[in-house]
């Protein structure tokens, strides 16, 4: 009696019993919602900005962006109401829709662009359709990523071969704890203390130019020094946090506990939002909570939906901080959609530049992606090393703030061609969905435990995908780089019992 009454009781504490009441709970849920949501997204909101008072014309290009806007905001209620947890590509559709959809629709509507347009109106048509034909070829990677079984990495016998799963080596990670508080301690003492990083980013940038390690022509030794003051101390973070989100154990042992809360507050330092950029800072608050919270289906859903509000009425006016206070932009908006037409959103008209770029230059056939490739070699040593792409479109234009974006889509133009960019953007959708799929079973199941990589690395890349989609490549491979780098080092695929404890 007492092997079936504990076979009895077993299913119900596992997965398997309760797995059916959380569809069923779900579904019923996911019905009220949608109908509202993907409203919402696909109609209620590209028809306010169709109603705008504006000078736009309504030509292909109109027509265009209204069909980029609906698809876009579609696929991004696909992902809200999934049931499975698509983090990165929920994230890639949050940023199409707002970014290369509902922004660029209110800049056709109100007739008014960030930058200037320097080419023919048709280089804009084709800007709008390479993006959504990309948009398919993502979605058509990401399919056919879906109809690929995925290999069961079941537990393996000690000593075989690689079936198990990414795990970090408990004594590596305490290094890179180390190394963490040692490369930020440099990082801040290099620029003066702790309460430069609470003043702006102007003043950042002005302290790290008279530093020392920025030469003439190049930004290398910047860019290392401030990847190895933000990086590890973000990913140690993530680490820790992990750990104390899914072991009992790691709760009750106060040294995990203060170490966390000793890389929380260095965190808050280097990583804080006043002095550092707002993609990084959003990467940073992304990747924290889809690691705090890994298993939080509703979560998920929350942060995607409440990211488009965000990105419409919080992300604009964000950049406050970016400049003392007498060189603050005044905020001035007589319509809640004018900071999308002023601001930051820039995207599909700098794809538009560029494609009058490519007319007159010619494809560089590899020679920017080689150059983000290689972004760590200095230009001293490599003379001819091509620079970002939005920063050689914007002097081409003539303009002397070159800060600009080159998306995603523009980075496989310049290089490659339609061609090329259709191949890019479906390769990146399959790697994405594939991700997206062995995360989804990473924090789901017992597997790998709280030393998962994969747990870490996939809401990092979530987070840091605004940057990457944003662009320029050669801007942001750099960062990317380094996590890479850290993560490969404290990597093991070997078993550690400690990793498995609870």
């Amino acid at each position: 009696m007492t092997s079936v009454h504990t076979s009895a009781r077993t299913p119900t504490r596992g997965k398997p019993s309760d797995a059916p009441a959380r569809p069923i709970a779900w579904a019923m849920l996911s019905r009220a919602l949608s109908v509202p949501l993907i409203l919402g997204l696909v109609c209620f909101l590209p028809a306010v900005i169709a109603a705008q008072p504006g000078s736009g014309v309504r030509d292909t290009a109109y027509w265009l962006q209204l069909v980029l806007t609906c698809y876009a905001g579609a696929r991004l209620a696909t992902m809200i109401l999934s049931t499975r947890r698509r983090l990165l590509q929920g994230v890639f559709w949050m940023f199409v829709y707002i970014a290369m959809g509902v922004a660029p629709f209110a800049q056709v509507v109100i007739g008014q662009t960030p930058t200037p347009m320097v080419g023919p109106r048709q280089d804009l048509v084709t800007a709008i359709a390479m993006v959504l034909v990309g948009c398919a070829a993502y979605d058509l990677g990401a399919l056919l990523a879906s109809r690929r079984p995925l290999r069961r990495r079941a537990p393996s016998a000690r000593g075989s071969g690689g079936g198990k799963p990414a795990l970090a080596h408990p004594l590596r990670l305490r290094l890179l704890v180390l190394l963490a508080f040692a490369a930020s301690a440099f990082y801040v003492l290099k620029l003066g203390g702790p309460s430069v990083f609470f003043s702006s980013r102007q003043e950042i940038n002005e302290t790290v130019a008279a530093s020392g390690v920025v030469t003439e022509g190049s930004n290398v030794g910047s860019a290392f020094i401030k990847g190895f003051g933000q990086v590890p101390a973000l990913l140690a973070l993530l680490f820790y946090t992990r750990r104390l989100a899914t072991s009992h154990r790691a709760r009750r042992t106060p040294s995990t506990v203060l170490v966390w809360v000793a890389l929380a507050a260095l965190n808050l330092v280097v990583n804080n939002p006043v002095s550092n950029a707002r993609y990084w800072f959003l990467t940073v608050l992304m990747a924290f909570v889809f690691t705090a919270f890994p298993s939080s289906a509703a979560f998920y859903r929350t942060v995607l939906a409440t990211g488009v509000v965000g990105a419409l009425v919080v992300f604009p006016y964000a950049d406050r901080f970016r400049y003392e206070e007498g060189g603050q932009r005044p905020v001035q908006s007589a319509s809640v959609f004018e900071p999308l037409v002023t601001k930051d959103y820039d995207q599909m008209v700098m794809f538009a530049n560029t494609i009058s770029w490519v007319d007159t230059r010619g494809h560089t056939y590899g020679r920017q992606l080689t150059g983000s490739a290689l972004f760590f070699v200095p230009r001293a040593v490599w003379s001819g090393k091509p620079e970002d792409t939005g920063v050689r479109v914007g002097q081409w234009m003539g303009l002397r703030m070159t800060n600009l974006s080159a998306p995603l889509w523009t980075e496989f133009w310049v290089d490659l061609g339609p061609a090329g960019m259709v191949g890019g953007m479906a390769l990146i959708g399959y790697a994405a969905a594939r991700t997206d799929r062995r995360y989804a079973l990473a924090v789901t199941r017992a597997g790998p435990g709280s030393g998962s990589v994969l747990a870490i690395a996939a809401p990092l890349i979530a987070g840091y995908t605004f940057i990457l989609l944003r662009g320029p490549l050669l801007q942001a491979v750099g960062k990317l780089a380094i996590a890479a780098l850290c993560l490969m080092l404290i990597t093991t695929f070997r078993e550690q019992r400690a990793a498995r404890r609870r």
